[in-house]
């Protein structure tokens, strides 16, 4: 996975449009599966293309209108979107927009998530009193995303994940033990785990966040 590891970013502070541009970032590629960062400038657009799976796309900052010929829907920060698939789908803004693409194919999806809805991932699921509550968004034999709430006092004793990791944080605070170290992340900000490296999560508060799994 192309991104840094062992310490708390930003996908969105790390992906600022850059005025009158659509810049991507490939941060994973199996040849099959990818993930990908774009930044989209002021009144920009990609055009809609067809292709013949959905896309999930995740809003990190801005605001932006994912479109297909008969429909618009409008999504901001913090907002997501499964494209539909085999039909013309595109994207604009009219301010900025930074968010990221994942490649939904040959996927279990979960039937909370259906294409062509605007929803948030910290409201799919709920807290429950001193319980971890996960949620598989989608998986394949290459990817695994899953959405996870954390009752204050809970948290994941330390392991190794069998490929790289990505954490979004969506809802309130967390702490993020990796190789020795602990980070705290709060809503907005994301955090890499590489292959095998040892990490813990720790709630601080009440915590929401999802992990997006590579398994090459």
């Amino acid at each position: 996975m192309n991104e840094i590891t062992g310490q708390v970013f930003s996908v969105a502070k790390e992906n600022r449009p850059v005025a009158g541009c659509t810049i991507s970032k490939a941060v994973f590629s199996n040849g099959e599966d990818y993930i990908l960062y774009f930044s989209l400038a002021k009144d920009t657009d990609i055009s809609a293309e067809i292709y013949d799976y959905q896309k999930l796309i995740i809003v990190a900052d801005g605001n932006m209108e994912v479109y297909t010929n008969k429909d618009v829907w409008k999504l901001n920060s913090s907002d997501c979107i499964l494209t539909p698939a085999s039909i013309p789908v595109g994207m604009r803004t009219n301010t900025k927009a930074v968010y990221t693409e994942v490649s939904i194919r040959r996927s279990n999806m979960n039937n909370a998530v259906n294409p062509g809805e605007v929803f948030k991932l910290a409201d799919l699921l709920p807290y429950q009193d001193g319980k971890i509550v996960n949620m598989d968004i989608a998986h394949n034999d290459k990817m695994k995303f899953v959405v996870m709430s954390f009752d204050e006092g809970t948290g994941l004793a330390e392991h190794a994940a069998p490929g790289d990791a990505l954490i979004f944080a969506l809802e309130g605070q967390g702490i993020i033990g990796y190789e020795g170290s602990e980070h705290k992340i709060k809503a907005g900000e994301n955090f890499r785990f590489a292959k095998n490296g040892k990490h813990y999560v720790k709630a601080d508060g009440r915590f929401k966040m999802a992990l997006l799994i590579t398994l090459e």
